[in-house]
């Protein structure tokens, strides 16, 4: 729905510059008399058709920024969006002010095309301010009563005004796992769990399997999601936008990753070579698994249980606290 509101919106610019561009052409290749040719309605079909064509090619890149800047307008405070907001509007209000003078020459370049970028020009600039100098404004309307409060409390301020956590994407994999939810709870992985809608729909097409193993995985997974989206100190959100022209979870998913500058945290040994191939950040569960075992030195004396007879005389099988297999000769 929203790619067909692209393109209609495309249509329609095309049919406002054709309208008021392509007259200026018409006269400037000699046709300017020609009543067929240089009329409102022809010129504006033609631009129709010209925007109607570049929508084909641009549509998909305009609706892939619409999702990425949902979402982060989703996580802006209100006090950022209306300073934001309002830098905007200044800026093209100066771009306005400075273009009067061009309006008035009536010269058809220098009263048209340049305020455009004048303005546009000036809107831009006052967004950059409005990002970037929110902390010096904020620090003028501020009344504090001493320097020390005042110190600290801005230090929090930027602190928290920073993407200092990046969204942390978890996959079907490391959900299944559930060692995840361990993690979380013991602060080693900070910030925004994101669990995207495909990971959602693929945890239940799992769950709903006419094979015993994988419905049990599937729920599993689900009852994992659950108990995340219960704790208070773990903060976990859905992201709803779908990436239709791709079909493979693990393409949507690194999509995703590089949309929201994200990190994808799997236990999927493929999922995690493509990733590096494609220099997306990766957290695997099982290298940090490995990362944290107990390391033996040779020679260091332990105290094993043998569970069972070794495939030669005189060994035995025993298992380490973290699973990890040795056999023991001279049982």
């Amino acid at each position: 729905m929203r790619r067909k509101v692209i393109i209609f919106l495309m249509v329609f610019l095309g049919v406002s510059i054709g309208a008021f561009l392509l007259p200026f052409c018409w006269k400037y290749i000699g046709q300017g008399e020609n009543q067929y040719l240089n009329n409102s309605f022809v010129s504006g079909f033609i631009g129709a058709i010209i925007f109607f064509i570049i929508s084909f090619f641009t549509a998909g890149y305009v609706e892939l920024m619409l999702k990425k800047v949902d979402f982060y307008l989703s996580r802006v405070s209100l006090i950022n969006l209306l300073l934001v907001t309002m830098s905007i509007f200044l800026g093209l209000a100066i771009g306005g002010l400075v273009s009067i003078p061009f309006f008035l020459l009536k010269v058809p370049i220098l009263s048209t095309v340049l305020p455009i970028i004048l303005m546009v020009g000036t809107s831009y600039a006052g967004f950059h301010v409005g990002t970037t100098k929110r902390e010096e404004f904020l620090k003028l309307v501020r009344n504090k009563k001493d320097d020390s409060s005042k110190e600290s409390i801005q230090v929090l301020k930027h602190n928290s005004g920073e993407n200092y956590h990046k969204f942390k994407i978890l996959d079907t994999s490391v959900i299944i796992d559930g060692r995840i939810y361990d993690i979380v709870n013991t602060g080693f992985l900070e910030g925004i769990l994101v669990v995207p809608n495909f990971v959602l729909f693929e945890l239940q097409y799992i769950a709903d399997s006419s094979d015993n193993l994988k419905r049990v995985r599937g729920r599993r997974g689900l009852d994992i999601l659950n108990v995340l989206q219960k704790e208070e100190k773990i903060k976990l959100e859905m992201y709803d936008q779908d990436f239709d022209d791709t079909k493979e979870v693990d393409a949507k998913l690194l999509k995703l990753a590089k949309l929201l500058d994200g990190i994808v945290v799997t236990n999927d040994y493929n999922l995690n070579k493509v990733a590096e191939f494609q220099h997306v950040p990766v957290l695997n569960i099982n290298e940090l698994g490995n990362a944290v075992k107990p390391v033996s030195i040779p020679g260091e004396k332990m105290g094993v249980t043998v569970v069972k007879d070794g495939t030669e005389r005189e060994q035995g099988v025993a298992y380490l606290d973290d699973g990890t297999m040795i056999v023991v000769e001279g049982w």
